[in-house]
C-alpha cells in the first residue's frame, strides 16, 4: 500500500468526501435513492453496510434488523432476499415508498468509475471464511479491489480481510482510542478524539495511514480538519459538505 494509503482519486483533491450510507440527509439511509443523490452530489467514496440474508446475499442496512428502517420487522439474517424485497425501506421518508433495502450487486451496478467504495462490516457472518470469500470475490469481479475500503470497528474484522486479500484498503473506526493504532490503512478516530489528540493526524501520516474523522455533520468542523490535514471527511449531506469546503477554499 501506498502513503497515506486511501484509494487514489486522479483529479480530485483531498479531503475526499465520503457519503454516510449514501446521502442519508435528504433520502431513507442505505437506499439506492441515498446512493444515486450522493453520486450526484459529487462524493468521492460511497459508504455503506453490509449484511448477508439467509439466502447467502449481501445486502446494504445498518442494523441486524429491519424494524428501524423499514416498514417490516425481523432479522436480516433470517430473511431471504426475496423477503426482505417486500418491505419499503423508507425510513419514514415520504416520497420513497418504493426504496427497498439493496444488494451489494445493486450499489456497485450505479457505482461510477471515479467514485470509491467503503463497505462496513456489520455482522461476524461476514468475517466467515466462505462469506469473507465471497464478499471479496464480488468486489474483485467488479474490478473495485483497488478503490474499496472494509470498516470495521473490529479490529479482528479487519484481519480476517487481510488473510483474504491484500489489495483492498483496510480501514479501523474507534472511539476511545485518542492515538494512532498501526495496522490499518485508514483511521476513524471520532472526531472529539482530534482534539484530545491534535497530533493524530500528523502521527497518522508519519506511519503511512489515512485519517477519515468519525463525525457525520462536519460543516462547522471542516476549517480544523483541513487544518489537521485529514485525507477525508464522512457526512450524511455531501452537496452540503462540498459547497462548505469549496467556500473554505476561496477564503484561503
Amino acid at each position: 500500500m501506498t502513503q497515506n494509503s486511501i484509494p487514489s482519486m486522479p483529479g480530485k483533491a483531498k479531503p475526499y468526501v465520503m457519503a454516510h450510507r449514501g446521502n442519508s440527509l435528504k433520502c431513507p439511509e442505505n437506499t439506492l435513492a441515498a446512493f444515486r443523490q450522493a453520486i450526484e452530489d459529487g462524493a468521492d467514496i460511497i459508504e455503506t453496510d453490509l449484511h448477508i440474508t439467509a439466502d447467502n446475499i449481501i445486502v446494504c442496512i445498518h442494523d441486524d434488523t429491519i424494524d428501524r428502517t423499514t416498514n417490516g420487522s425481523g432479522e436480516v439474517q433470517e430473511m431471504t432476499l426475496a423477503e426482505l424485497k417486500t418491505y419499503s425501506a423508507n425510513n419514514g421518508k415520504s416520497g420513497f415508498e418504493e426504496e427497498t433495502i439493496p444488494t451489494l450487486a445493486e450499489l456497485i451496478e450505479i457505482l461510477p468509475e471515479n467514485v470509491a467504495l467503503a463497505v462496513e462490516i456489520k455482522t461476524k457472518r461476514l468475517i466467515e471464511p466462505p462469506f469473507r470469500k465471497q464478499l471479496v470475490d464480488q468486489i474483485t469481479a467488479a474490478k473495485l479491489s483497488e478503490r474499496t475500503i472494509v470498516l470495521s470497528f473490529e479490529m479482528p474484522h479487519l484481519e480476517a480481510f487481510r488473510e483474504e486479500s491484500d489489495a483492498l484498503h483496510l480501514g479501523w473506526i474507534t472511539m476511545s482510542k485518542s492515538k494512532p493504532v498501526r495496522g490499518p490503512q485508514i483511521l476513524g478516530p471520532a472526531w472529539p478524539l482530534l482534539l484530545v489528540n491534535p497530533f493524530y493526524v500528523k502521527t497518522a501520516h508519519k506511519n503511512g495511514q489515512a485519517v477519515c474523522p468519525l463525525d457525520t455533520a462536519p460543516d462547522s468542523r471542516l476549517w480544523f480538519y483541513r487544518k489537521l490535514g485529514c485525507d477525508a471527511i464522512l457526512t450524511d449531506d455531501p452537496a452540503a459538505t462540498i459547497a462548505a469546503l469549496a467556500k473554505l477554499k476561496k477564503q484561503k
